[in-house]
């Protein structure tokens, strides 16, 4: 007979995959593989994105309308960074990732912000960056709901959460951006890349607050009418 693995172990498995699977993949695949085989490298953070969240489901219902909720929130993310394409750094996908965090755990988080970034880059174009977006959007998604207490009842921390988002996206993008140019990662080449992304880090940390601020209140509405019928 097999047995069941306990809450305490799920959550070992989970941070294992995010923590370290997860990154070691996508470093494995800039450093080792030159970022040559970035699909593959890809498909494997996808479908690692996808364990940390069916870990938590059971053989009940609100397990299917969870995963239902998410393909929603995700398509809206998708399609809100296609509505915003011209307008650059001003997206409300890291908004989107955050409420669904916050309304139905960092996992659902985690794998809306990976399958936003793999997704939408079906238009916006696939490459060795796509793993790197998908570890920042879920990483994101993660802390979010780490901290979802506190998010849904101050806007001033829901905000600076904004803020802090939009700053470790680009901190994290600008490693893949060092590691390109150079093949390996340079510490004043980083710190030059941050500066340089300066302005649309800015725009993106102000368009985070303002997605946020005008969505938490509509949609976290609806978020917590489903929560309350559906018991998830």
């Amino acid at each position: 007979m097999i047995k069941k693995i306990s809450v305490r172990q799920k959550k070992i498995i989970e941070y294992v995959i995010i923590f370290l699977l997860i990154p070691t993949i996508i470093a494995l695949g800039t450093l080792v593989f030159e970022d040559r085989k970035y699909a593959f490298i890809t498909l494997a953070v996808t479908i690692l994105a996808c364990i940390p969240l069916l870990l938590t489901f059971e053989k009940r219902t609100d397990s299917t309308r969870k995963l239902i909720i998410i393909a929603v929130m995700t398509a809206l993310s998708v399609a809100g960074r296609f509505l915003f394409a011209l307008v650059p750094g001003f997206k409300p996908v890291t908004a989107i990732v955050v409420l669904t965090a916050i309304f139905f755990g960092g996992e659902a988080g985690f794998l809306t912000g990976a399958l936003s970034a793999v997704l939408s880059n079906f238009m916006f174009g696939q490459g060795p960056w796509t793993p790197f977006q998908m570890l920042a959007w879920g990483m994101i998604g993660l802390v979010a709901g780490f901290l979802a207490r506190p998010l849904r009842k101050s806007k001033i921390l829901l905000s600076l959460y904004g803020i802090v988002a939009g700053a470790a996206f680009s901190m994290i993008m600008d490693i893949w951006t060092v590691v390109w140019y150079d093949d390996s990662f340079q510490p004043a080449l980083y710190i030059a890349a941050l500066l340089s992304s300066l302005p649309y880090t800015i725009m993106y940390a102000a368009s985070n607050v303002v997605f946020l601020l005008a969505m938490i209140g509509p949609i976290g509405k609806k978020m917590e009418r489903i929560q309350t019928k559906y018991g998830i």
